[in-house]
């Protein structure tokens, strides 16, 4: 609605409103921005929480206005109020919402121009609309708050066309000038039409082939991608720890339409990126990093690498290397697949469902327990070694497979460029996340992201598979967690097999816990 006119004690005052809206996490708020001019020195002031990053546009606002053809009204005290006035703004998205306003209180432009109207964008000097931050959960806010039309920077077209629907008009606009040109009639800009063809990019693959000797380890990394179970692999330097792992993003399966959005919702909150990401995230900070940067925070509560790879794959190489706090923070997420990242007075979630990747040497030097090189490390540097990894959080991971160094005379043996046996893993998968989507009917649910309760509805173990893993939980004390997680393991190893098996044998639970921790 039109705001009413107010009388000034001096003068009458003319105020209008322009509608926008922040990202707040995976959400967004609505903004009112509101514009008045009244008798007094000339000034340009901004109210209403505004960041430091919102004050500085003032004079980025100032120019752009000048310099797309309009006149600034530099003789008028302009008071900008962005409501509510209680939330904190920041970024450079209010830029062109604020330019609008300038416009509309100068009368070049008319408030019923504006109406049903949201607008977002940052400026440049030139009058040039630039890309913004979290243009999906703009999206969504203006859908909720039934706005009719959402003029957006052009750059961000391709990942709002995903959102495209008969409820809202996504215009995509080039500059200041243009839009101006769009809300006065005196041209057309064609609004987007909904894209949902996702083509993913093809980069440097990664073959199991390329790997010798190790089967074992290969026949557990194919288990773990089928049913998104969290893996640790522990060997010495130079065994194929790191290569086994590069393998797994073209083993992964290709995303939904709906994971697409999710993701590309998550990346795009942290810096304006203008493409749709279609591939499933492959995240690997470095052990050095920062506790902020893997779980997230900051002074906006941003995501960190445990939600950037939600969908996809945490990686971390040199496990045991990474700080404790980090480690034992993990533990969390890793049960709940979300994270909360708590400010003064505000509590963000974000998701992070993830496929955990770690590997790790056995000790700091990385040769305990080596036939071909002696350990050089002292029982004390052991001790605390083994202690960065408690035992909740090696609780949680599912398989955990020891591997030793290739048979050397099979290292330059052969120089076939065969990607069968990688094949043939991506066609087990592919039979195992079938029957796992025929079973749940989900295509984001998968074996390792079972319940407990849904373990029981789901999973049906036969007599003798029952008793033996009932066996193994009494004899080596496995926790309520590890029981159910070699059920949902043994259950993944089903599915992979070809003979279609109705149920869990003894066979896949004698299997599943041979991948943990080596039990059987």
């Amino acid at each position: 609605m039109l705001s009413s006119k107010v009388r000034h004690p001096y003068n009458a005052s003319m105020t209008n409103r322009v509608y926008t809206a922040i990202p707040d996490g995976i959400n967004a708020n609505l903004i009112t921005v509101e514009s008045d001019t009244n008798r007094g020195l000339p000034c340009f002031n901004i109210v209403g929480m505004a960041s430091k990053s919102i004050a500085e546009s003032r004079d980025r606002i100032r120019s752009a206005i000048n310099n797309s053809g309009f006149s600034f009204p530099g003789t008028q005290k302009i008071i900008v109020n962005l409501a509510p006035a209680s939330l904190t703004k920041s970024g450079a998205s209010l830029d062109l919402p604020i330019a609008l306003s300038v416009l509309a209180i100068s009368k070049q432009l008319l408030q019923q121009d504006l109406e049903q109207r949201m607008f977002t964008g940052e400026l440049s000097l030139n009058g040039e609309i630039r890309p913004v931050k979290g243009i999906l959960n703009i999206i969504e806010c203006a859908k909720e708050n039934r706005i009719k039309q959402l003029y957006i920077p052009f750059e961000n077209s391709a990942q709002a066309s995903l959102l495209v629907d008969d409820k809202i008009q996504i215009v995509p606009v080039k500059s200041l000038q243009e839009l101006w040109l769009q809300l006065k009639s005196k041209a057309t800009i064609l609004p987007l039409k909904q894209n949902v063809k996702i083509t993913e990019k093809d980069k440097h693959k990664h073959y199991l082939d390329a790997i010798k000797d190790q089967p074992f380890a290969k026949r557990a990394l194919t288990i773990a991608v089928a049913g998104r179970h969290n893996i640790l692999i522990k060997g010495p330097p130079g065994v194929g720890k790191t290569m086994l792992a590069q393998t797994i993003p073209d083993l992964l399966p290709p995303m939904s339409l709906e994971e697409c959005i999710e993701v590309t919702k998550l990346h795009s909150i942290t810096k304006p990126i203008t493409h749709i990401i279609s591939k499933r995230p492959f995240r690997s900070p470095h052990h050095s990093a920062s506790i902020k940067s893997i779980l997230g925070g900051g002074p906006h509560a941003e995501p960190g690498e445990i939600s950037l790879a939600h969908r996809g794959v945490l990686y971390l190489d040199e496990f045991a290397e990474f700080p404790r706090e980090i480690l034992e923070a993990l533990r969390q997420p890793l049960e709940d697949h979300k994270i909360t990242i708590s400010r003064i007075g505000k509590k963000i979630t974000y998701p992070a469902d993830i496929m955990l990747v770690a590997t790790m040497n056995p000790c700091p030097c990385g040769y305990k327990d080596s036939p071909n090189h002696e350990c050089k490390c002292t029982a004390k540097q052991l001790a605390n070694y083994e202690k960065k990894l408690s035992g909740p959080l090696l609780d949680r991971i599912d398989i955990t497979i020891p591997i030793s160094a290739p048979n050397k005379s099979v290292l330059f043996n052969s120089t076939t460029t065969s990607t069968l046996e990688h094949a043939n893993a991506k066609l087990q998968i592919k039979r195992a996340l079938n029957k796992q989507f025929n079973r749940y009917q989900d295509h984001r649910k998968t074996n390792a992201s079972l319940a407990s309760y849904e373990v029981t509805r789901y999973i049906k173990l036969a007599k003798s598979a029952k008793e033996l893993l009932n066996d193994a939980a009494s004899r080596y004390q496995l926790s309520a967690r590890a029981y159910f997680k070699v059920i949902k393991v043994a259950q993944t190893i089903a599915d992979i097999s070809e003979d279609g098996s109705p149920e869990v044998t003894k066979a896949h639970i004698a299997e599943a816990l041979h991948f943990r921790n080596n039990l059987a």
